[in-house]
């Protein structure tokens, strides 16, 4: 049951981590992204090799979670786990290291790092239960 509940969990942190894909590698200087990351058109157009690459981490820390998601119920439980703990707990480190470097970030660090949190502490406690 615990490994369900973290499978969702999981599935949750990857499809935030493509949306934030989409936002900081597709649509970084739109002004809709600009508003949610706090920045400038010219920040934005200064910023957009960097965030282009950090959109990629993004997806693909999300790509290891699915196919994790994908290979655990299918072919390999212990794949799939190991699979989905690299992508979220890659993300909650992330998320950590973002909050740790400046404090103004905490809500975004949130966003980022509640569900991974949530699916590490449930896949762990689904194999040591």
């Amino acid at each position: 049951m615990l490994f369900i509940l973290g499978s969702v969990f999981a599935g949750v942190a990857a499809l935030i981590h493509v949306y934030i894909f989409v936002l900081e590698s597709v649509r970084w200087t739109h002004p809709s992204t600009r508003r949610i990351f706090g920045t400038t058109a010219e920040a934005a157009e200064v910023t957009k090799p960097l965030a282009f690459n950090q959109g990629f981490y993004n997806l693909f820390l999300a790509v290891l979670v699915i196919i994790g998601l994908i290979v655990a119920p299918a072919a390999s439980f212990s794949i799939g786990w190991t699979l989905m703990m690299a992508g979220v707990a890659s993300m909650l480190a992330a998320a950590l290291v973002l909050i740790l470097s400046d404090r103004s970030k905490a809500r975004a660090a949130t966003v980022q790092g509640l569900f991974p949190l949530l699916a590490v502490l449930a896949l762990i406690a689904g194999v040591l239960i």
